[in-house]
């Protein structure tokens, strides 16, 4: 990456802000910085291309939505788990899926829409079976203490702030999560051969945006942490009486990205979840091994990613994730009825 001056740093400060959720957005931040449109939209190329910036668009609320998901952690046959981790990852709404050093070998999240007639708990279920899982562990949130740079994929269960969403604002939201085309009136861009005006996506978005259902609309940054190039997930064994006080502690280590509580099985007694990140392995180690002396807990692992398989943004309401269900349901029902 190259290096930015600072008038490249306040339009960056503008795009990771709120764009505005009107027909010539480049043209209102340009105002906003004293920056013509053309050089906003010159600039934001260029910083997209230099890899400043991920990607622009909408960042949902995944749960205010209706989606469902979580962590499942897995356990496989060494031999077959690169074929299990293919499995896994055919389901568009798997976003992450890494091999670590345990037991249990292989780790996923997915995301499941409240559309789904399946449900996350079948769907898991389906998945395990078909990749030819020994076991597989649900590990939904029941707690979250911290999330950093979170873009809206977390592992969640759906909660009160749902609001059931009609046809036209699910079609919505599958052109607001694409990046923003730039150029002077990049919503007519994204309504364009779609069946939904951009006068009427601009309202429809206004509308999520003010429910909630959109956390915000904006630039999300390339993380740059340099030399941060490994990071751990601690897992600990808490007394349910010191859940809320170990939760808080641990989130306030600036090493310490999230922190969730998740449920326990009789094979893995782990409650709280803490990725840390550092510039080694050594490292990691070295900030569990102090979080556990702060803290007084002696039972925790310390779980790394050996092999990366799928790391992804969730596709909201996408048409692959109906088609997969649609067969994997078919086939489900005809099981049944043999």
């Amino acid at each position: 990456m190259q290096d930015i001056d600072q008038r490249d740093r306040e339009l960056l400060g503008a795009l990771q802000g709120d764009i505005p959720l009107l027909s010539t957005p480049f043209a209102v931040i340009g105002q906003q910085i004293d920056m013509s449109e053309k050089e906003v939209i010159k600039r934001t190329e260029r910083l997209k291309r230099e890899g400043f910036i991920r990607h622009v668009s909408a960042q949902f609320d995944t749960r205010a939505l209706g989606y469902r998901s979580c962590l499942v952690a897995a356990r496989v046959i060494d031999e077959r788990i690169d074929d299990a981790a293919a499995t896994i990852n055919t389901h568009p709404g798997v976003t992450q899926n890494y091999k670590r050093n345990n037991d249990f070998n292989l780790w996923f999240t997915i995301a499941i829409a409240p559309t789904s007639k399946l449900g996350l708990e079948k769907t898991v279920e389906l998945l395990g079976a078909e990749a030819d899982c020994e076991i597989v562990r649900p590990l939904p949130t029941l707690k979250q203490f911290k999330n950093s740079g979170s873009d809206g994929s977390d592992d969640t269960h759906g909660d009160e702030k749902y609001v059931p969403l009609t046809p036209h604002e699910i079609e919505c939201i599958r052109m607001l999560q694409r990046d923003l085309p730039l150029q002077p009136r990049p919503f007519d861009a994204l309504a364009k051969n779609c069946g939904v005006g951009s006068e009427e996506l601009l309202v429809t978005a206004r509308s999520l945006l003010k429910r909630g259902q959109i956390r915000r609309f904006g630039a999300v940054l390339q993380s740059r942490k340099p030399g941060f190039s490994a990071s751990a997930m601690g897992v600990w064994v808490v007394p349910e009486g010191r859940v809320d006080e170990i939760g808080a502690q641990m989130s306030a280590n600036r090493a310490v990205s999230h922190c969730y509580l998740r449920p326990v099985y009789p094979d893995w007694p782990y409650n709280l979840y803490t990725i840390v990140h550092g510039r080694s392995v050594d490292e990691c180690e070295s900030i569990i091994h102090d979080l556990a002396i702060d803290s007084d807990l002696s039972e925790k692992q310390a779980l790394y990613p050996t092999k990366e398989y799928k790391k992804a943004r969730v596709n909201l309401f996408s048409t692959e994730a109906e088609e997969w269900e649609a067969a994997h349901g078919a086939r489900e029902a005809a099981s049944a009825a043999s």
